[in-house]
């Protein structure tokens, strides 16, 4: 049996696990053979794939971003769709795939299966939004290379008793920047599941100022005001017709220091977030989701998804997956909120 192995999306750290910890259960374990697709849905809709031997993912757990590359490429569009992706994996002789994405990965996973094509999931997204898996890897390397950076702002910030507004990903949950100002010692956080006047904010920010400390503002890019009706987009839509999120950050200091009269600065994260060594709680977690796609796909339960429920790694529909996304509850967003100020 050959298994097709792609990553699509945004790039993230432990795709370069996920295919280690699947080739080498594969190779060792069912004698299955695998090939790599380029650039996520593109190489599968152009039949451009390379073979992907042991000895090629040794030692590439530690290595961030993906030894296959990755695109936003929508498989049903340019050509795709599920005919021409049958022809092309019967071309190669790929009998099914693996797919390794987010919320638009898996949902075109997810039609292409309903489709006939067997393709089993693997959620990744730093964003940790995806139902139906308590972790997603990628989020914690993620909160640690921002929690990093919020404290070298705290520093510079008290040095000049500025107010420092750091930007992070979010689209539409917002587990990073909840995370990430907890660990920094956040004066105020700001996530897309609660509308917060501006007057509110400053109020938090007035508070550390008068306490004597450099207010820290953590946002998340899909954050909007009570005042917006859509989060702050400036970039125009991805493949999947999504908006372009960033930039909130610099849309909020001149308010902000209007409203206090304190300095501020914005700085936006970004791409940052994403890139470099995987800590080693995400090199274990995608590891073992990507061994635990090989039982998935040996027991042929195409259309599912492997996922974390506690300790464990389970099986779950596609479906169930992509019911809803998991946002920040109200009660732990109440936690955050005791700091704020």
């Amino acid at each position: 049996m050959k298994i097709g192995i792609l990553t699509s999306g945004g790039d993230c750290p432990g795709l370069n696990a996920v295919i280690r910890g699947a080739v080498l259960k594969g190779d060792a374990v069912h004698g299955l053979q695998f090939m790599g697709y380029r650039d996520g849905w593109r190489g599968v809709v152009e039949g451009d794939a390379i073979a992907l031997r042991r000895s090629m993912v040794t030692g590439i757990a530690k290595s961030g971003g993906t030894i296959l590359g990755t695109s936003r490429t929508n498989p049903f569009e340019n050509g795709g769709g599920p005919d021409t992706i049958r022809r092309r994996m019967a071309d190669l002789g790929i009998d099914a795939i693996i797919a390794i994405g987010g919320e638009g990965t898996l949902a075109a996973a997810k039609r292409l299966t309903d489709a006939g094509i067997r393709i089993v999931g693997v959620p990744k997204t730093i964003d940790n939004d995806l139902d139906a898996t308590d972790y997603t890897f990628g989020f914690d390397t993620a909160i640690e290379i921002a929690t990093e950076a919020m404290d070298r702002l705290r520093t510079t910030g008290e040095s000049h008793r500025r107010c420092m507004i750091a930007e992070v990903m979010g689209r539409h949950v917002g587990w990073i920047a909840l995370h990430s100002g907890m660990a920094s010692g956040a004066h105020v956080i700001l996530i897309p599941e609660q509308r917060v006047s501006m007057d509110q904010i400053a109020g938090w920010v007035k508070l550390a100022d008068d306490r004597g400390r450099a207010p820290l503002v953590v946002v998340a890019e899909g954050f909007t005001t009570d005042e917006m009706e859509q989060a702050h987009s400036e970039r125009g839509l991805d493949a999947f017709g999504r908006p372009r999120l960033g930039g909130i950050a610099n849309q909020l200091a001149p308010e902000l220091e209007s409203l206090t009269g304190i300095e501020t600065r914005a700085t936006t994260l970004g791409h940052i977030q994403r890139g470099g060594t995987p800590t080693a709680f995400d090199r274990v977690l995608a590891t073992r989701l990507g061994m635990a796609a090989i039982d998935s796909v040996v027991q042929g339960q195409w259309g599912s998804m492997v996922a974390l429920r506690g300790t464990e790694i389970i099986q779950v529909d596609l479906a169930d997956a992509l019911g809803q996304l998991k946002g920040v509850p109200q009660h732990r967003y109440d936690e955050a909120r005791i700091l704020f100020g």
